[in-house]
């Protein structure tokens, strides 16, 4: 058996075509992913990944939608995203396929 702490992954990304990562592949990322009250993200897409989300705990505005604990979220290519977070919150977040450099922010 082997135990890796997740302090020691890139913000939570665990799985993916990156490093560190504890499982390396270009099918899919996995993370695990805090984000406090407040938190400011810059609105951005990707182009070709989708993502798949469960927010686990607290609670946070994606899309013009409110999520709360428990439900799953999913954001397709080109939809722009801009997460606002109205608690501290928890998000699984896997996102198909792992194309580390997909990310673009909208200004």
């Amino acid at each position: 058996m082997k135990i890796i702490k997740l302090n020691k992954m890139h913000r939570g990304w665990m799985i993916g075509d990156f490093e560190p990562s504890i499982l390396k592949t270009d099918l899919f990322e996995v993370a695990y992913l805090t984000h406090k009250k407040d938190e400011i993200w810059s609105k951005h897409y990707h182009a070709v990944a989708t993502e798949y989300n469960l927010l686990v705990r607290g609670s946070m505005t994606v899309c013009n939608h409110k999520i709360n604990p428990g439900e799953i979220f999913i954001i397709a290519p080109n939809e722009e995203a801009a997460p606002i977070f109205h608690e501290d919150c928890e998000v699984v977040c896997i996102k198909v396929p792992s194309l580390p450099e997909d990310k673009y922010e909208v200004f």
